[in-house]
C-alpha cells in the first residue's frame, strides 16, 4: 500500500486543481518538503499574474519532474514560459522565490536566441550576422556549461512547445520541429535522456514529414495485435528458462519508434517488413555479469545473427548508454532483437545524467558520481569551437560523432585559424604570415609557455613570440623533430634557407648530417659515394642541399641505414614471437604469445570475426567467437581465464639496435628512459646502468626497431629527457 504524504503548504494554495497536482508530485519517491515549498510558490506566482503562463509552467514542470529535477529547477520550469512572454519579470521571481531561481531562468533565456536567428534565416545553418550568431550561440554553450539544469529546462521546455504546436499553423509546426530535430533531439541523445529524445524526434518527424509519419504509424497499428501475440510467446519462452537457471530478470516488450523505423528504411534502403527489430524484448538484470550469463541463455535457446550482435557494455556509446543487443531466429524463423542490461543501465538509457539526481546528497549534481563531468566535456568541446559555429552550422556540432579532420585555434583576437591535425604552433605561425613565422621564437598557449613542436588542439588560443629579425632554424626541417607538419610553412622555411649564402648552406648542411650520422653509429660512412647516390657532384653539394632543405636529411639517413644493413645479416623476426598462426592462412592471432592455441569447435571462428580467447588447462588456448554462448558463459564463471586477442598479419621483421644514453644523474632517469622504450611500443632485449662518474650516468639499452624511422624516433624522445646529454648509437 503507497503511504500518501501531506505537505502544510497546499493547504493554503487558491487553486484545489493545482493543488492537487503538485500533491500528485509529491508523491513521489525523491520528493521532499523544499520541492513542494518552491514549486508551490512558484505555482502561486504564476497563477496571480501570469494565469496564460500557468498550463505552460505545469507541464513544463512535470516533464522536469520525470527527471528528477532539483527544486530549483521544477521553480524555474514553472516561471519560465511567463518571464519570456513578459507577464513576470526576472527581478520580480528572483525577490519572490529566489535568486538561485531567476539565475536559472536567465540562463534559458540566453538559450532562446536561437529560436530568434532561425526564425530570421532562411539558410539550413544558424546564422544571421556571423559576430552576432557567434556572440549569442557562445552565450548559449557557456550558460549550458556553468549549470547543466539551464539545458534540462531549455529541452523540457521545447517539448511542451512541439505538444503546443498540435493547434498551431502548418508553418509554425514546421519551424518549431526543425528546431528540435536539428538541436534539442540531438542535445538530449548526447545528454543520454533517451524517453525525451524519442518522443522529441517522433514529435518533430510528425510534423516534418507527416505523410511518411502517418503510413509508418498505420502499418504499426495493422501488425500490432500480431506482434504482441508474438513477444508475449517471446517472453513466456525466455523467462521459463530463466527461471529454470536461477537467474532473477524483468522481461518485457519494446514498442519501436515511428522515426527511428523510418530512419533505418531511409537509410538502409529497406522494406517496412526488413525491419528486424520491430520485435523486440528488453531483460534487466541485477549485475553485469548476470548481463552475459543472460546472453548466453539466450543464444542456447536461439540461434543468433553474428552481425547483430554489439556488445555496449565493454565499449559503451558516446553518451555513455551501456547494453547488450542481440539478435536472435525466433519462434516460427522470425528475427527478434533482445537487450540485456542491468536496472541502473536502464535507468541511465531513459534519463542519462538525471538518473544520478534521485540519489543526490548535498549539491552535487552527480550524487559523488564522476559521470556528471564525464557528461558535461562533450559540451564544453562545443564551447572551444564557439566562434566556428558561424560558418560550418550548430547542428553538425550536436550531430557528428567523429572527430574531423581539421583543429580550429584561435589567435589573441579571436579569430580562428584551421589547421590539419597534428598541426604546431610553428605551423601556425606560418599560416599567419610567412614573416611571423620566420620572426618566429617560442608561442604561448592560453597564456601559458607552449613547446613549438607540440601538437595544437581545437580550442586552444594561441599567441607567437616574435623576434626582431628572422632566423629560422634547420632543425624546423627535420621531420622527426616535429616542428613543422604543413608543406606550406616547410616550403616557406625552404625558400628561405635557399636564399642564404651557400657557404652557410654547406657549413650548415655539414654539420647537421655529421651529427646525424655519428649519432646513429654511421660516422664512417663514405660521403662521396653518398653524394653521386643523390645525383650531387660533390660532397659540398650535397651539404649545400641539407643545408637549403632541397634534400631532406630523412631521407639522406634512411638511405645509409638502409645501404648498412644490407652489407650484414637480413633482418631477423621479433626475439619473441607474439603470435599464432592460424591453421594454413596467412592470419596470425595475436595476444596469446607463444602459447598452442585450436579453434573452437562450438563456433569454428574465421578470420575477420571478432575473437576471444580461453586459458585451458594444459591445451593452451581455445578461440572462440565473441558472441559465442560457450564463451559468454565462461566469462561470467571465469574472466581471469578469457583473453583477448585480435587477428592480424606476420610478425613483422625486427632490427636488433644498441643506443648509450649519457645523462646527468638524477632519481628517476631509468624509468624515464624504459617510459619512453615502452610508449614508442619497441622490445626491450638488454639493458645496463654503468657506474656513475663525475655525477654522469651511462645506460646501455638494446631492443628491436622494425627500420630508421623508428630507431630516429627513439632518439628524439629520449634526447628531451631532462638531464640527457648525448644518445648515440653502439656499433661494436
Amino acid at each position: 500500500m503507497v503511504q500518501v504524504r501531506s505537505f502544510p503548504q497546499l493547504e493554503n494554495l487558491a487553486d484545489p486543481l493545482l493543488a492537487d497536482w503538485i500533491g500528485g508530485l509529491a508523491q513521489r519517491s525523491e520528493w521532499d518538503a523544499r520541492k513542494t515549498g518552491l514549486v508551490t510558490a512558484a505555482a502561486e506566482l504564476v497563477a496571480s499574474e501570469a494565469p496564460a503562463a500557468l498550463a505552460a509552467g505545469v507541464e513544463i514542470t512535470g516533464i522536469l519532474a520525470e527527471l528528477f529535477m532539483d527544486a530549483e529547477g521544477l521553480a524555474a520550469g514553472m516561471c519560465y514560459r511567463a518571464v519570456r512572454g513578459s507577464l513576470i519579470s526576472v527581478q520580480r521571481v528572483g525577490e519572490q522565490i529566489g535568486a538561485d531561481v531567476a539565475r536559472l531562468i536567465e540562463g534559458v533565456q540566453r538559450m532562446a536566441v536561437i529560436e530568434e536567428l532561425r526564425s530570421t534565416s532562411e539558410q539550413p545553418v544558424l546564422g544571421v550576422e556571423p559576430a552576432q550568431q557567434t556572440a549569442k550561440l557562445r552565450a548559449m554553450l557557456v550558460s549550458m556549461i556553468e549549470d547543466m539544469r539551464v539545458a534540462l529546462i531549455k529541452i523540457a521546455e521545447r517539448t511542451w512547445a512541439l505538444h503546443a504546436a498540435r493547434d498551431g499553423d502548418p508553418e509554425r509546426q514546421r519551424r518549431v520541429a526543425r528546431e528540435v530535430f536539428d538541436i534539442y533531439a540531438p542535445l538530449a541523445h548526447r545528454l543520454g535522456i533517451g524517453f525525451l529524445k524519442w518522443e522529441l524526434e517522433d514529435l518533430a518527424f510528425r510534423y516534418l514529414e507527416s505523410a511518411e509519419y502517418r503510413r509508418i504509424a498505420r502499418l504499426l497499428e495493422e501488425k500490432r495485435t500480431d506482434r504482441q501475440h508474438y513477444i508475449d510467446e517471446v517472453i513466456a519462452t525466455l523467462e521459463h528458462a530463466l527461471d529454470q537457471l536461477g537467474k532473477h530478470a524483468q522481461v518485457s516488450g519494446r514498442p519501436k519508434h515511428i522515426y527511428s523505423i523510418w530512419k533505418k528504411m531511409h537509410n538502409k534502403g529497406l522494406g517496412f517488413s526488413q525491419i528486424y527489430d520491430l520485435r523486440a524484448v528488453r531483460v534487466l538484470v541485477p549485475e553485469i555479469s548476470d548481463c552475459y550469463a543472460v546472453l548466453g541463455i539466450v543464444h542456447s535457446l536461439w540461434r543468433n545473427i553474428p552481425k547483430e550482435f554489439d556488445d555496449y557494455i565493454a565499449s559503451p556509446k558516446s553518451n555513455g548508454y551501456r547494453s547488450l543487443h542481440t539478435a536472435v531466429i525466433g519462434p516460427g524463423r522470425r528475427v527478434v532483437e533482445i537487450q540485456i542490461r542491468t536496472q541502473e543501465m536502464h535507468d541511465e538509457a531513459e534519463f542519462g545524467l538525471c538518473s544520478h539526481w534521485r540519489y543526490k546528497d548535498g549539491d552535487d549534481p552527480a550524487g559523488g558520481d564522476g559521470g556528471y563531468e564525464e557528461r558535461i566535456a562533450w559540451l564544453r568541446q562545443v564551447l572551444e569551437w564557439h566562434e566556428e559555429l558561424g560558418s560550418a552550422g550548430m547542428e553538425d556540432y550536436l550531430r557528428v560523432d567523429q572527430a574531423p579532420e581539421r583543429i580550429y585555434v584561435f589567435t589573441p583576437e579571436g579569430h580562428v585559424v584551421d589547421l590539419p591535425r597534428g598541426a604546431t604552433a610553428l605551423d601556425f605561425a606560418y599560416r599567419i604570415h610567412t614573416e611571423v613565422g620566420h620572426r618566429c621564437r617560442g608561442a604561448k598557449i592560453n597564456g601559458a609557455i607552449y613547446s613549438l613542436n607540440r601538437p595544437l588542439q581545437t580550442g586552444m588560443q594561441v599567441e607567437i613570440i616574435a623576434g626582431r629579425q628572422p632566423a629560422p632554424s634547420r632543425d624546423w626541417l627535420v621531420r622527426s623533430l616535429g616542428y613543422l607538419t604543413t608543406a606550406r610553412a616547410r616550403a616557406k622555411v625552404r625558400q628561405w634557407f635557399r636564399e642564404l649564402e651557400q657557404d652557410d648552406n654547406r657549413s650548415a648542411g655539414k654539420q647537421q648530417l655529421e651529427r646525424e650520422l655519428r649519432q646513429l653509429g654511421f660516422a664512417d660512412t663514405d660521403l662521396d659515394a653518398l653524394a653521386h647516390a643523390f645525383n650531387r657532384t660533390s660532397t659540398d653539394g650535397l651539404y649545400e642541399a641539407i643545408g637549403a632543405g632541397t634534400l631532406a636529411l630523412d631521407q639522406v639517413v634512411r638511405r645509409v641505414f638502409t645501404e648498412r644493413q644490407r652489407d650484414r645479416a637480413a633482418p631477423r623476426p621479433a626475439a619473441r614471437r607474439s603470435a599464432q598462426r592460424f591453421a594454413e592462412s596467412d592470419f596470425y592471432i595475436y595476444g596469446v604469445g607463444d602459447l598452442l592455441t585450436r579453434t573452437a569447435q562450438c563456433c569454428l571462428p574465421e578470420p575477420g570475426a571478432e575473437i576471444a580467447g580461453y586459458l585451458t588447462h594444459g591445451r593452451g588456448v581455445t578461440i572462440h567467437r565473441a558472441d559465442c554462448g560457450n564463451l559468454l558463459r565462461l566469462r561470467a564463471t571465469q574472466p581471469k581465464r578469457v583473453l583477448e586477442v585480435s587477428w592480424g598479419a606476420s610478425p613483422a621483421t625486427a632490427y636488433e639496435l644498441r643506443l648509450r644514453v649519457t645523462a646527468y644523474d638524477r632519481a628517476g632517469l631509468l624509468r624515464d628512459i624504459t617510459r619512453v622504450l615502452d610508449d614508442a611500443r619497441v622490445f626491450i632485449l638488454t639493458l645496463h646502468s654503468g657506474d656513475t662518474l663525475d655525477g654522469v650516468a651511462t645506460v646501455d639499452l638494446g631492443f628491436e626497431v622494425p627500420g630508421m624511422d623508428s630507431l630516429r624516433d627513439v632518439i628524439v624522445r629520449l634526447e628531451r629527457l631532462p638531464n640527457v646529454i648525448e644518445v648515440r648509437r653502439l656499433t661494436d
